[in-house]
C-alpha cells in the first residue's frame, strides 16, 4: 500500500512522517517526499489516526489521485531547486516531470494550474527565488554564480524575476533580508 501525504517538502519532514508512521505501529518500505511505501497496517490502526498524527505534524494524508498528483509535482520541484539535482542540465524541466511522473507535460500543466490556481512556471519560479533568498543570506556565493546554479540562463534575467516577486535586486536583499516563506507554504 501507498499513502501520498501533502506537505512533505524536505529530508527534516521526511524523517518526521516515517517516525510518526512507525510510532503508530506501521511497518514501513521506503519514504520519498510526498510518498510513503507501508508493508504493514495493523488492523487495530484507523486512517483518522493515521491522518490525525500526521495533521498534528503539518502533514496530510491526500485520498483523491488528481491532487496526489499535483503534490508529486511539487515535490520533484521542490526537491529539484533545494535539495537533490536529478535532472540532467540539458533536459528540460517538462520533459523531467513528464519522464519522472509517466503523464504527458499538457495533462501535469493543464492538472497542476487547476488545482493549484498558479501555473507549473510560475510555482518553479517562487521556489528558485525562494532558494535564492536561502543562499543570497549566507552570502557565500556571487549573484552571477547563483543566477546560474539556479538555472537562469543570464543575471538580468534572474534579477527581473527575483525584483518582480520581492520588490527588491538581489543585491538589495543580500544586504537587508526579509521575508522568507516556508516551502510548503509557497
Amino acid at each position: 500500500m501507498e499513502l501520498h501525504i501533502k506537505g512533505m517538502v524536505c529530508d527534516r519532514c521526511r524523517r518526521t512522517v516515517e517516525r510518526d508512521l512507525k510510532q503508530l505501529g506501521l511497518e514501513i518500505g521506503s519514504v520519498e517526499l510526498g510518498r510513503v511505501a507501508v508493508l504493514n497496517w495493523p488492523n487495530t490502526l484507523s486512517h483518522d489516526t493515521v491522518r490525525n498524527t500526521l495533521r498534528a505534524e503539518g502533514f496530510d494524508l491526500i485520498d483523491d489521485p488528481r491532487s496526489s498528483l499535483v503534490e508529486q509535482i511539487k515535490s520533484l520541484l521542490v526537491n529539484e531547486v533545494h535539495h537533490v539535482h536529478e535532472r540532467p542540465d540539458s533536459q528540460n524541466m517538462s520533459d523531467f516531470l513528464s519522464r519522472k511522473l509517466g503523464y504527458e507535460y499538457a495533462y501535469l500543466s493543464q492538472l497542476f494550474s487547476a488545482q493549484t490556481d498558479t501555473t507549473i512556471e510560475r510555482f518553479l519560479i517562487a521556489q528558485r527565488i525562494e532558494r535564492a533568498k536561502e543562499l543570497l543570506q549566507d552570502g557565500e556565493r556571487t549573484i552571477t554564480d547563483l543566477a546560474y546554479d539556479l538555472g537562469y540562463s543570464s543575471v538580468p534575467h534572474f534579477s527581473n524575476q527575483f525584483r518582480n516577486l520581492v520588490g527588491q535586486t538581489p543585491a538589495q536583499y543580500r544586504k537587508t533580508p526579509t521575508g522568507r516563506q516556508a516551502l510548503d507554504k509557497i
